[in-house]
């Protein structure tokens, strides 16, 4: 039979105590085997849909194909049958891989149809509900009426420290005719009639001298 449109599925295992090997494989998408030896392939077969089991050929089919083929007599067909086995086995994990896949280009693509907002049904909240992280009403309108708190008090410290700095009591000034200020001029103008400080100088701003009248 021809070697033409063979697609292998197992790789070639040999015959142990021979040089044959076998491989299996498709033909026109029905299974085969082939025999090889050396580089040349000795014969090929290809398997009746009678002649499968479960999805793939019948051992003892494959072995009695083999040993008919194989021109060597005595051989073990228990030794045979381990390379089936094996055979059969690699086979079943390859095409299991093979499994037909839709290309990309013959899949249709399908458009959401958009659902209207009122025809939505949303979950409803059951009662109040805090989200962590984030702050009641209630929270917030506290938080704004103690920052309140803070700037009014920090306000009125301010006006009584400015109140204290400058409310000062000022010294009486004397006036003529009032006992021992009238009798002492140098005193009664010792005060500034404008601001109340004291001008009685003891000592000379410009040398540091007692002056006269001190």
């Amino acid at each position: 039979m021809t070697e033409r449109g063979f697609e292998p599925l197992t790789s070639q295992l040999g015959i142990p105590g021979t040089s044959y090997r076998i491989q299996l494989g498709l033909i026109n998408d029905k299974w085969a085997s082939r025999l090889l030896k050396g580089k040349g392939v000795i014969d090929s077969y290809v398997y009746k849909d009678e002649d499968v089991e479960g999805g793939f050929p019948n051992q003892n089919l494959i072995v009695g194909w083999v040993l008919r083929t194989v021109a060597i007599p005595n051989i073990n067909p228990h030794q045979v049958m381990k390379t089936t086995q094996a055979l059969v086995k690699q086979a079943i994990r390859k095409k299991e891989e093979r499994k037909v896949v839709a290309p990309l280009s013959e899949t249709s693509s399908v458009e959401l149809e958009k659902v209207p907002e009122n025809e939505l049904k949303r979950p409803q909240a059951q009662g109040w509900v805090k989200t962590e992280g984030m702050k009641s009403q209630q929270e917030l309108e506290e938080e704004r009426r103690q920052a309140f708190k803070a700037t009014v008090a920090a306000r009125k410290e301010d006006d009584h420290a400015a109140t204290l700095k400058t409310t000062r009591e000022l010294p009486s000034i004397p006036k003529q005719g009032m006992g021992d200020v009238a009798s002492t001029p140098s005193k009664a103008s010792s005060f500034c009639p404008h601001c109340g400080k004291d001008l009685d100088w003891k000592f000379c701003p410009y040398c540091g001298k007692p002056l006269p009248h001190s």
